[in-house]
């Protein structure tokens, strides 16, 4: 099962009047995956942080099948993984991936757990503790946690930020058929334009602070994405056309953005 998220009028300032986000109308489709990219600070995260229901709107509204996302939250539908993995230092890893499981009411499939386990990386580690893994390692568990109750709506913030660039090309090429497999709505926050056009179907440019809808752009490549798809002409237009409103968006910098 997936589900849509639309965003209307959603908007955020916070107190002292720093406007994180201007007033965006954004419709996401259910099954379908859509990276968020602008610049540092611009508001990508603030908006996640919205849609997943952690910080209230301060104009508009985001919702998830016409809902609040208290509802899907309520059923353990979506699934959050965040720059900082938020791991519980006395669990190990295979304890943390169990815990989420138990928290979503979600049975523990050993094999399943394990599975996962090994598809990030992390073969041989199911038993370490948090403070004895890198911090590239620590992000990756976070990952796996993440997937394991196999969630309706997957919010990902740089969740590949604190990973070596092998892993990376690895994990982007491994964890998009998980989540598509499972009919996964998706929705990624990163800085990397190639991760963005290798990972989504969507690509949406925000402007610098307050985040304002600089483009929508289309990602119209096959699946599954073979590593090599980033040379391929078409690949490269796609990230030209991101490069290009990224640099618009820089330049519709507002006033207050400074402060």
């Amino acid at each position: 099962m997936s589900v849509s998220v639309a965003c209307k009028g959603l908007a955020k300032t916070y107190p002292g009047g720093v406007e994180a986000v201007a007033p965006i109308d954004l419709t996401f489709q259910a099954g379908k995956t859509t990276a968020l990219v602008g610049p540092s600070g611009c508001g990508k995260s603030t908006v996640l942080r919205m849609i997943a229901g952690l910080e209230a709107p301060s104009r508009g509204s985001a919702t998830i099948d016409d809902a609040p996302p208290a509802e899907t939250l309520r059923r353990a539908g979506l699934s959050i993984a965040f720059q900082d993995p938020s791991l519980l230092p006395w669990r190990s890893v295979q304890q943390n991936i169990e815990l989420a499981l138990d928290l979503a009411r979600r049975p523990k499939v050993a094999s399943e757990i394990d599975q996962l386990i090994q598809l990030v990386g992390l073969g041989g580690f199911a038993d370490t503790r948090p403070a004895a893994l890198s911090g590239g390692m620590r992000q990756r568990a976070a990952i796996a946690r993440a997937l394991s109750t196999q969630p309706e709506l997957l919010l990902l913030d740089e969740p590949f930020g604190a990973v070596d660039e092998l892993t990376r090309a690895q994990l982007a090429h491994d964890l998009p058929g998980i989540w598509e497999a499972r009919d996964t709505t998706t929705l990624l926050v990163t800085h990397s334009v190639t991760e963005a056009v290798t990972l989504s179907d969507r690509i949406i440019v925000f402007s610098a602070r307050p985040a304002r809808v600089v483009a929508d752009i289309e990602v119209d490549l096959p699946r599954p994405r073979p590593s090599q798809i980033a040379r391929a002409p078409e690949f490269t237009e796609i990230a030209d056309n991101v490069f290009e409103a990224l640099s618009r968006g820089v330049g519709q910098t507002l006033p207050n953005a400074a402060q």
